[in-house]
């Protein structure tokens, strides 16, 4: 009977994997999305980019005319990058562990693969506590190594840096958008309206009209608009251009770097942002845009999923809320 000891541990073994779900070991270029992402055409035109009353940076309102052009009506999937991956091996920043040399007084701890994930936590909001740096989180496994994409194609890909989401916009044969592209697509053609949808803010007449956060932030998103953090793409309603999820969601990557006084001299036609960033706010190198906000986004803390809003970080950046759309010039 000694002979059954082998079969036997095989199988518990194999009762164990399956009653943990495979948890951490999906692979998602398994399974990845063969069809290219949808694009929409933007017609092009003038408007006015900017929020009058937001932040500094986000000043002066002016006037901005757009060359048409073709973007993805939703944010890249997790289906779609891992086609990308799939194809061309690619390893995203988070799936690397940092150079030291660029972090040379980095506590050797946080010098391994990962990256930032959000951890609700009931604290004070002058007390933005709520990142932890999670070793093994990437865009398979976003929230860390026992998480996983499994059963999410259809959601935005996040842990996505801005190196990342440049690859496979060259793969696609796509780019990134400009920010005047990003918030004049974001406006669907409702020029100088608070949100994306107009006027009347987020939930008013119990309807959502993206996907924010909702209950007391950071300590509990209530999820009453259907979803306590990411939601598959197409969950909520199009602008009026057909594109979604341009509030909420997923941060998403813009081509152009962040200058706090760009829009001071920023040209009127098709600007493409300075040639470099500046270091800013003791940053340790120049950052590029971040547009739209995402699930994080409560008005109490974070307003900025209302389109004329901007924010910023480093190419080497990447979160748990953080993905990207491509956009393609037409010919």
């Amino acid at each position: 009977m000694l002979w059954l000891l082998p079969v036997l541990l095989v199988a518990v073994l194999i009762v164990a994997v399956l009653a943990i779900g495979w948890r951490g070991e999906f692979d998602p270029t398994s399974d990845p999305d063969p069809a290219p992402a949808e694009m929409v055409r933007i017609p092009g035109g003038t408007f006015w980019m900017g929020r009058a009353n937001g932040a500094d940076d986000e000043q002066p309102v002016h006037e901005v005319v757009v060359a048409p052009f073709e973007m993805d009506a939703t944010e890249v999937t997790v289906g779609q990058f891992a086609a990308f991956v799939k194809a061309t091996g690619y390893v995203t920043t988070s799936e690397r562990a940092p150079d030291p040399r660029k972090y040379p007084n980095a506590d050797p701890a946080y010098l391994k693969a990962g990256s930032a994930v959000f951890v609700p936590m009931d604290v004070p909001l002058d007390q933005p506590m709520w990142w932890r740096y999670v070793g093994g989180a990437n865009w398979r496994h976003p929230e860390g190594s026992d998480s996983s994409v499994k059963g999410r194609k259809n959601y935005p890909v996040v842990q996505i840096t801005w190196d990342d989401a440049a690859a496979y916009a060259s793969w696609a044969g796509k780019r990134l958008p400009t920010e005047a592209e990003w918030e004049f697509a974001a406006r669907g053609g409702l020029d100088r309206k608070t949100y994306v949808w107009g006027d009347q803010k987020n939930g008013a007449e119990g309807k959502w009209y993206a996907n924010a956060f909702q209950g007391r932030f950071p300590a509990h998103d209530a999820g009453s608009d259907g979803f306590p953090g990411l939601s598959p793409v197409k969950s909520f309603p199009p602008n009026g251009y057909g594109l979604y999820d341009m509030s909420g969601n997923a941060w998403e990557w813009c081509a152009d770097w962040y200058d706090p006084g760009y829009y001071a001299r920023s040209p009127k036609e098709n600007p493409r942002g300075p040639d470099t960033g500046p270091l800013v706010s003791g940053e340790r190198q120049p950052q590029k845009v971040r547009r739209g906000g995402s699930f994080l986004c409560d008005d109490s803390y974070c307003s900025r999923y209302v389109p004329g809003a901007r924010d910023k970080n480093p190419t080497d950046s990447s979160a748990n809320h953080t993905g990207f759309r491509c956009v393609r010039d037409v010919k």
